[in-house]
């Protein structure tokens, strides 16, 4: 972990920041060797409109701290300081990780960076809470990491992150869609979310061969304690496995061990057990947690 007050260079101080170009993020990943991989899900913004876009539809505040996931090779995270913001960096990839505050010190002197060297689903602790969560998240682990850091930084009240557009519309849905599922369900624990525009593929390099979607979040009150919380994601879990059976069958293992068990705490909750999982909100799941006590 390092802290980077970027010193001005020479000239700098008269110099309008500036972000990445294509031109400017191929020869940093030819610099550093990188081959964008999908193991990590590694695709890099290249287009200055779409990361101003990301930052003003997120409403970034000058001073406040915000916590950028995979920041690679540092497009968002020069939009996000060009907008005084004070950026977090949680990079996985140690060339990244290195090379990023050189990158800022060039293209933002004066800005204030500090790069986290760690996998995101671990980490716990930061130098600074973040208020906002903004970021292009790895596409393969992006419900996972929004799920982790919500549970581990409460200090995160709002964010704005680009994700794959199946995964967005899946973490925004209401129930009874046909997308509601177990992420949308767990998300909305932590407050609301809403779907906040298409973003083109060709502003990526390599372009992904997926469409993506800018997914917003405001943080509400916790519906339940944390031992709610994990008997709650527990029965959603369970619920969503088989989610073409009704609750009675698709909880009766984690509700007594028959479906007559599970009918009985369902009916006691107020749950229709002949329902199924893509019907409940978060607030039903909750009760018959609460009732199975």
């Amino acid at each position: 972990m390092h802290r980077h007050e970027a010193e001005p260079v020479d000239g700098a101080e008269t110099a309008t920041p500036r972000l990445l170009g294509p031109a400017e993020i191929r020869d940093l990943a030819e610099l550093l060797d990188v081959t964008p991989t999908k193991k990590l899900g590694q695709n890099f913004v290249h287009d200055a409109n779409t990361v101003r876009r990301i930052v003003q539809t997120a409403g970034v505040q000058r001073g406040e701290t915000v916590l950028e996931i995979g920041p690679g090779l540092g497009s968002l995270t020069l939009g996000l300081l060009e907008a005084g913001a004070d950026v977090v960096a949680v990079e996985i990839d140690g060339r990244l990780a290195e090379q990023l505050p050189h990158t800022v010190a060039i293209m933002q002197p004066g800005t204030s960076l500090t790069v986290v060297h760690q996998d995101a689903l671990r980490v716990t602790e930061l130098p600074a809470e973040p208020v906002r969560l903004v970021a292009n998240l790895p596409y393969n682990v992006s419900v996972p990491v929004l799920l982790h850091l919500l549970e581990h930084f409460p200090s995160l009240v709002s964010g704005v992150v680009m994700v794959q557009a199946e995964v967005g519309h899946r973490l925004a849905a209401e129930p009874g869609s046909k997308v509601y599922g177990a992420p949308s369900v767990k998300a909305a624990w932590y407050g609301r979310w809403r779907t906040a525009g298409q973003v083109s593929r060709m502003v990526f390099w390599p372009v992904p061969n997926v469409d993506s979607v800018l997914v917003g979040f405001d943080r509400g009150e916790a519906p339940g304690t944390e031992a709610e919380r994990v008997a709650t994601f527990a029965l959603v879990d369970a619920a969503f496995q088989q989610r073409r059976k009704m609750l009675r069958q698709s909880l009766s293992g984690v509700l007594g061990g028959s479906s007559a068990a599970a009918a009985e705490v369902l009916t006691a909750a107020g749950v229709d057990p002949q329902a199924r999982g893509e019907q409940l909100t978060v607030d039903d799941f909750l009760r018959v947690a609460r009732t199975a006590g």
